[in-house]
């Protein structure tokens, strides 16, 4: 038996390539196009350098299937690893060299990527803190198409990591911010164990303009954002202890890079849509989606019980900002003012909320129609609260702040069940948000996206 890998790179042209054997050559007498390409970026490491690559090219001869590459990319070093990396790259097959004129982490990755003709793209740094066991699951998911971008994670509770409580809090901190300014979801920024799928690389860097460390938080930052998926593999590391790395002062350059990216995002000038539409992965709306078709389980709506109960929780939290609104607007002007103003604000809130967390959808496309829509819905809510209060006034001339209260809690609890039918069956409907968030025709057609990443095949 033997095995044929069949995949596209970044232009999309098929690539057959057969399982790698050492010194294996293709029909044409030269080596076959590499499947993964790893890239060392490297400064003035001329003592570490060769045993790196040394251990790396033995993993990878050993443990993986496929054609690989391994490209040291100097970055105007001063010693000699220019001349080891040229060295490695004569005595080693697999192994090429480049070198830059400038320093920058980032800089050198968006260089080594792309000249690559890998269609699966990773690096690593030169210490291999990471152990290499987790090599080959950072990359399957993008060999097969499943993922656009994999990371490793030292902040999972299945990693073991060996390292300094002094970076330790610093990475945790730096991650939390994350997670709280840029909502990021992805754990770990700044592993140094990465990999991204070509065609996905070339959607993304001309995107990025940080060209040091906070290159590998904006790119995973905008892939999120584009809707693409990120696979995380838990490592195992040990700190080196020899890093030249001021963390210190890479952690207050990365927190300049996040405010640069929250200006970014408030100003629009990502075209973060676009990105979307081609690689963003549309939420289904039942069961699973094969070539294109929802496939729908009769009397089942897909999440149902998932979606009532992030409703409700978005809705408590509506109704409770409503209330504390309409009461400190009542000391200032009349009831029907306060209420409208109270329900205006909360709404646009409530729509954005829902969008997200209740119904699954991300990205800026069609925003601007749900949120009208929302407003429509908001309509209906504000036509039942305004009326009970219009009866409460008409049937008593004076009530108190406490019934008014009351009436307006009932109203509300019919306009949240009016609400969440209308969301679930007019603004966020599922069949056609899939089609629409994932750029897709009608559901009886493929989808417009591209060639999954890989496809195995065995052949006698």
């Amino acid at each position: 038996m033997t095995g044929t890998f069949e995949t596209t790179g970044s232009t999309g042209e098929s690539i057959p390539v057969q399982h790698h054997q050492p010194g294996w050559l293709g029909p044409d007498g030269g080596r076959p196009r590499p499947v993964l390409d790893v890239v060392i970026p490297v400064y003035n490491e001329e003592n570490d350098l060769a045993p790196c690559v040394r251990r790396l090219y033995a993993h990878l001869t050993g443990t993986f299937p496929y054609p690989f590459q391994i490209t040291i990319a100097d970055n105007a070093s001063t010693d000699g690893t220019l001349a080891i990396a040229q060295a490695l790259e004569k005595e080693l097959p697999e192994v090429a060299a480049i070198h830059l004129e400038a320093k920058g982490r980032g800089r050198a990755l968006r260089a080594a990527w792309g000249l690559s003709p890998a269609p699966v793209l990773a690096y690593m740094d030169v210490d291999l803190s990471t152990d290499l066991a987790a090599l080959l699951p950072l990359v399957a998911p993008l060999i097969s198409g499943h993922s656009d971008l994999a990371i490793g994670t030292r902040l999972s509770p299945a990693s073991r990591v060996v390292r300094g409580p002094r970076r330790e809090v610093i990475s945790r901190c730096y991650n939390l911010i994350l997670r709280r300014t840029l909502a990021a979801r992805f754990s770990d920024a700044q592993c140094g164990f990465k990999a991204i799928r070509a065609d996905a690389a070339a959607g993304l860097l001309p995107l990025v303009e940080d060209s040091g460390w906070f290159f590998d938080t904006e790119l995973l930052v905008l892939a999120e954002r584009a809707g693409m998926r990120i696979h995380e593999v838990p490592v195992d590391w040990i700190d080196d202890p020899d890093s030249r790395v001021d963390v210190l002062a890479t952690a207050i350059a990365d927190l300049k890079g996040v405010v640069r990216l929250l200006r970014a995002f408030g100003s629009g000038k990502l075209p973060l849509a676009k990105l979307h539409q081609e690689f963003g992965r549309g939420p289904l709306t039942a069961g699973h989606a094969e070539e294109g078709k929802v496939v729908e389980v009769p009397g089942v709506p897909k999440g149902l019980a998932g979606q009532l109960l992030r409703f409700a929780a978005i809705g408590v939290a509506s109704t409770l900002s409503y209330l504390v609104l309409f009461v400190l607007l009542r000391t200032v002007t009349g009831a029907q003012i306060a209420n409208l103003l109270s329900l205006l604000l909360t709404a646009v809130a409530n729509t954005a909320a829902n969008r997200r967390l209740t119904f699954g959808l991300t990205g800026p496309r069609r925003a601007g129609r749900h949120h009208l829509q929302g407003l429509v819905v908001f309509a209906v809510g504000l036509g039942l609260t305004s009326g009970s209060l219009a009866l409460l006034h008409a049937a008593s001339t004076n009530p108190g702040r406490g019934l008014e209260l009351s009436v307006l809690v009932l109203a509300n609890l019919a306009s949240t069940v009016i609400r969440f039918l209308l969301l679930r069956a007019w603004v966020f409907r599922p069949d056609r948000e899939a089609r629409n968030v994932a750029g897709m025709p009608p559901a009886t057609t493929p989808p417009r996206r591209r060639a999954p990443t890989g496809e195995i095949r065995n052949a006698e």
